[in-house]
């Protein structure tokens, strides 16, 4: 399949999707809570606050903020991909592509579109929390494709956008972790400081 040809089809398959918007206000206004920038990272910042003050013994404990750490790290490591992505690729918006086709359920962001930077964000917290804990970790997957799934219904990412900012988010915890090996005496150290101020 010819690029031209798969973006058609990504294009058609987004459509389809969006039409479905408009029809039931109850689902509608759900998809735009999700999608929005307040609850997903509400979620997602909750999550990993909840693990920094988890674990049943303190060595466990020790060794979930250090995860956390490495998760913030990929968060932070992720947005920089991101930006790296938009400067470079700079694909336009299903919205700005497709006006008549989409239903647009969200206010009009004005980055390019390739990566989803939410995505990413979410899969790299979602990744950090599977590492800590299995069962809870899945659950903040769920999140992430739910929030990737939200914005892609509401008009303002594609099919492609969606799987690059999952993929990104996962490959920069993985980073992250690779950091981790270099930076293991200044991480420990952070660590004793926040001890040292209480927050741990």
């Amino acid at each position: 399949m010819e690029v031209d040809e798969m973006t058609s089809f990504e294009a058609e398959i987004l459509i389809w999707f969006n039409d479905l918007s408009g029809k039931v206000n109850v689902f509608d206004d759900f998809m735009r809570i999700t999608a929005s920038d307040y609850l997903m990272p509400l979620v997602f910042s909750l999550g990993m606050l909840g693990l920094w003050f988890s674990g049943k013994t303190a060595v466990q404990r020790s060794e979930y903020q250090i995860q956390v750490i490495v998760g913030i790290t990929a968060l932070a490591l992720a947005n920089v991909i991101v930006w790296l992505c938009n400067i470079t690729i700079n694909r336009p918006r299903p919205f700005i592509d497709y006006p008549e086709q989409i239903n647009l359920l969200f206010y009009p962001p004005t980055d390019p579109s390739f990566p989803a930077n939410p995505v990413a964000v979410g899969f790299a917290v979602a990744t950090a929390c599977w590492v800590i804990n299995r069962n809870f970790g899945r659950s903040m997957y769920v999140c992430a494709v739910l929030f990737g799934i939200s914005r892609l219904y509401a008009g303002v990412f594609y099919p492609t956008d969606i799987i690059g900012g999952a993929a990104v988010g996962i490959a920069s915890y993985g980073f992250a972790t690779y950091l981790r090996r270099f930076l293991e005496p200044l991480v420990t150290s952070f660590l004793r400081l926040i001890r040292g101020l209480s927050a741990a």
